[in-house]
């Protein structure tokens, strides 16, 4: 009786500058991949280090062959740099993970068992963070009501890239190559058979957080701006409320003006440039929405590549 393949499995970890943490996480990675029997593939992604993390990952290559990285010719961002390690996979499955320790590895078996079990989308749900403060929990939380308020995608509160998809979810995925990337909100809008993983969050090995507060508003927006068109029926909203508004005080006026109340109409600037003011207001907002859209539009029909691609020196 032939012997069945082994399960192949690629594990995709975007880094940038995370020299010094990438050998941990390789270790405590390694930690748990030696044990199983799986033929593993791991692809490391620099997204632009300008630190020695190139030369670490140089070095775990050489080490364990295993081991692979992407160099990227410039820092695209997170999601570009996932976009990448799931193009460049291959495996049966395929688990995506940060490099700061924060997902922490010892639940790859569970997701193993999982995709046996038929789930095409093992996505891992942090619960209390260990090291997110008030104010990024709460931006967090109110971020995630308004986009599953807004869009037709539900995505879960606390799911961070820490996931597992089976070659199929994948190869959907990489059929949608928009430029403006919001991997959590598309892995969803695919609608394959899912199932949630929960996980307490370890403290990060060292360094700090690479999401900065431009880096989160510009994931935000992208996010927004992808799954819904609510901010355009909003400005709308206002508009048709402005008009409402303003045809009942022409009735106000032309009522008075029958009953020969004219005495009751006091002329004056200031009712004058409120109107002018809110509906300036309203008309900004409107347009500065589709706007918006408008920039979406011009960046994805330029066809742009997400992310690009250089070979390393050392293999030159």
């Amino acid at each position: 009786m032939p012997r069945k393949p082994r399960l192949s499995i690629d594990i995709v970890v975007p880094v940038f500058n995370e020299a010094g943490v990438v050998e941990q996480t390789y270790a405590n990675l390694r930690a748990v991949i030696d044990a199983l029997p799986c033929a593993f593939t791991i692809y490391y992604v620099n997204d632009g280090s300008t630190d020695g993390t190139s030369e670490s990952l140089a070095a775990l290559a050489k080490k364990d062959k295993r081991v692979r990285f992407i160099e990227l010719s410039r820092n695209f961002g997170h999601q570009a740099a996932l976009t990448a390690g799931l193009d460049a996979s291959q495996g049966d499955l395929v688990i995506t993970m940060d490099c700061d320790g924060q997902h922490p590895p010892e639940l790859i078996p569970e997701m193993i068992e999982l995709f046996k079990q038929g789930y095409d989308v093992i996505q891992g749900q942090r619960g209390d963070a260990v090291a997110m403060g008030t104010f990024k929990k709460w931006t967090s939380e109110g971020f995630y009501k308004i986009l599953n308020l807004i869009s037709g995608t539900h995505v879960l509160p606390g799911a961070a890239d820490f996931r597992a998809m089976s070659r199929q979810a994948v190869e959907a995925l990489k059929s949608m190559p928009e430029y403006h990337r919001f991997l959590r909100g598309m892995i969803v809008w695919l609608g394959y058979k899912s199932v949630i993983l929960p996980y307490r969050e370890p403290e990060r090995i060292a360094g700090k957080s690479k999401y900065s507060m431009g880096k989160m508003i510009r994931l935000a927006s992208d996010a927004i701006f992808s799954f819904s068109l609510m901010p355009l029926y909003i400005g709308l909203s206002f508009g048709f409320t402005f008009i409402v508004l303003a045809l009942v005080q022409m009735v106000y006026v032309l009522v008075l003006w029958s009953t020969h109340q004219t005495n009751r109409i006091v002329p004056g600037w200031s009712s004058l440039m409120a109107v002018l003011l809110i509906a300036s207001g309203i008309i900004m907002i409107l347009l500065g929405f589709i706007g918006v859209y408008v920039g979406y539009i011009f960046q994805e029909v330029k066809r742009r590549p997400i992310y690009l691609t250089h070979r390393p020196k050392s293999e030159e």
